[in-house]
């Protein structure tokens, strides 16, 4: 318990809050990139305790939500095929794809299964040689380790008939594409504390320098929060634009070694599309020539897929910061966790979810009334 009650400590949060209204003169839109970090926000109500100079801008950080359509479909695809066990994290079976979802699939005969960890798809690999498994790893740099290692052990065990669908993004290069946007709002960051765990923080000092924005690494307790929005408002206050770490506890400048040679290993840097926003390059992995054998969308010939974006959801321009979750029309209306639309509204660390379970269904006044 000892992180979970020291960082809600409502008495140290009014203190937080206290040193951030006496540093703000003006007004700051800060992004959080992390979508636990929007849920976080969110449940605990910290955006409405800031001073109203203060807009929290939710970032694209929720691995669910920018999965492309395209990769949805061709999930959809392999999964409905003969022979194919085809194991996701549960939060991807709701994620629509064009017609359909994962549990559609799985409702009209195809295996689809929960795992818990890559390694339960590849036990399953082992436990069934006659059938091909799938594992369909997406995310960060949280996740994409535990991926590589997976791979890495399928190679090295000989079970060929385990295969991977990659879709990892990278977290640098979107803050790099969300800074040159001509729509961009954003004036300082707080980065994603668990990214950062294995990363490192390299990447992200020339970020701050070359956009002259304040970046500091941030966990996902209240006082984590809190103590970063306070770090982001003194830099913007003083002129700054430095990269500083608030969650010494969990992040050290050089990450996890171990973790980055094993995805140096099996992955390399490749061109990436993002959900709602487009194609950024460099933004994410593809297994490298070593592992290709283990690319499911090579192993099923499904990289040709292409697909069209629903034209009612906005889950785009949430994505981008450029829209809260309430001002898109379809919002609990067409669009709720039961009928999603969208991938926001699906993942348990989508911005739409957010609002929707903490009951954010109101457009903010300065919107109902333009």
């Amino acid at each position: 318990m000892k992180y979970l009650d020291e960082f809600s400590n409502p008495e140290l949060a009014r203190h937080l809050l206290d040193g951030i209204r006496a540093a703000t003169s003006r007004r700051w839109a800060i992004m959080e990139v992390c979508g636990g970090q929007t849920h976080s926000i969110i449940r605990h109500g910290i955006d409405q305790l800031l001073p109203d100079q203060i807009e929290m801008i939710h970032g694209p950080g929720c691995p669910v939500c920018v999965t492309p359509l395209e990769v949805i479909d061709k999930a959809l695809e392999i999964a409905a095929r003969p022979g194919v066990i085809f194991c996701s994290f549960g939060d991807m079976l709701r994620v629509p794809g064009s017609s359909k979802d994962l549990f559609r699939v799985k409702s009209e005969g195809g295996d689809v299964r929960v795992v818990y960890s890559p390694l339960d798809a590849l036990n399953l690999a082992k436990e069934n040689p006659d059938r091909e498994v799938v594992f369909f790893g997406i995310g960060f740099e949280t996740t994409a380790p535990a991926n590589a290692m997976t791979v890495y052990q399928a190679k090295r065990l000989g079970i060929r008939n385990f295969s991977l669908l990659v879709s990892h993004v990278l977290v640098p290069p979107a803050i790099a594409a969300i800074m040159e946007s001509p729509t961009c709002r954003v004036q300082g960051f707080l980065a994603a504390g668990h990214v950062c765990t294995v990363m490192g923080t390299d990447e992200y000092p020339p970020l701050a320098e070359q956009y002259r924005v304040p970046m500091v690494v941030t966990g996902f307790e209240p006082l984590d929060i809190l103590e970063g929005i306070r770090r982001t408002v003194l830099q913007l206050e003083s002129g700054r634009h430095e990269l500083e770490n608030a969650y010494p506890r969990a992040v050290s400048a050089a990450g996890n070694p171990a973790a980055k040679a094993m995805l140096q290993d099996v992955f390399e840097v490749t061109d990436r599309g993002w959900r709602g926003i487009g194609v950024i390059p460099r933004s994410g992995w593809r297994l490298s020539e070593r592992y290709r054998e283990f690319d499911a969308e090579h192993r099923f010939a499904v990289g040709d897929l292409h697909t069209e974006e629903s034209t009612i959801c906005r889950s785009g321009e949430v994505l981008q910061g450029l829209i809260k979750p309430n001002e898109c029309a379809a919002f609990g209306k067409q669009c709720t966790p039961r009928n999603p639309l969208g991938a926001t509204m699906v993942s348990s660390e989508g911005a739409c979810a957010a609002y929707y379970l903490y009951r954010r269904l109101d457009l903010p006044a300065e919107v109902a009334h333009a």
